[in-house]
């Protein structure tokens, strides 16, 4: 990680913990008198259009080098108070593990990136996930994917194959920061117990040729 990086995320952090501290002077009366209900996040995906449609170019989930994507990823925040979140990325393919609900346990997949954000009560985080595969190639019977470019970064993803370019994923977690351990941990706790919210999107890449240019 750069120290640029690591001066966002210091600085991102001690945003949250100001926030908290406020949060909880100006609602401890409030919350000793009422018991606590379920609390919980929310996450969905929606397409290039803001709609739960469109997610493919030419809505094809069999895509090419270089198609770019562009989908926008959000979480609202019912846990009735301020908290950091942080959002996993992970490219995965048919056989690769799921998260597990009920254990809560994430998938072992490597992330190959994060968003991080502090949320308010009640409020929802929104942003844009603009990806394309840059680079990939076909050996075996199978495509691998070598590369992903993600939000203008490329990010080497070490050869994830799909068989005759089948079942791809893209797999994206919901971690909390964790003041205990002073880190982020997948899921979130809610009335002594773990929870987890987590999405994919599925696509094949049959043909790893680049797209063609125009002409």
């Amino acid at each position: 990680m750069s120290m640029q990086s690591l001066d966002s995320r210091r600085t991102v952090i001690l945003v949250f913990l100001i926030l908290t501290v406020l949060f909880e002077l100006t609602t401890y009366e409030a919350s000793v008198q009422r018991p606590a209900g379920e609390r919980f996040f929310q996450m969905y995906i929606l397409g290039a259009n803001h709609k739960a449609a469109n997610y493919y170019p030419q809505n094809d989930t069999d895509i090419r080098v270089g198609s770019v994507l562009r989908w926008y990823l959000g979480i609202t925040n019912n846990m009735g108070s301020a908290q950091f979140v942080e959002v996993q990325v992970k490219l995965a393919n048919q056989t690769t593990q799921s998260p597990d609900d009920l254990k809560a346990l994430e998938s072992p997949a490597p992330a190959i990136t994060d968003f991080a954000e502090v949320m308010l009560k009640n409020g929802t985080w929104e942003f844009p996930f603009v990806w394309s595969v840059e680079n990939a190639s076909m050996s075996g019977g199978s495509a691998h994917i070598l590369t992903l470019e993600i939000d203008n970064q490329t990010y080497s993803v070490s050869s994830w194959a799909g068989a005759n370019g089948y079942n791809f994923r893209l797999i994206f977690e919901l971690w909390t920061w964790q003041p205990e351990s002073n880190t982020f941990g997948f899921g979130w706790a809610s009335n002594g117990e773990r929870h987890a919210a987590w999405l994919q999107v599925w696509f094949n890449m049959t043909n790893v040729s680049p797209i063609p240019m125009a002409e």
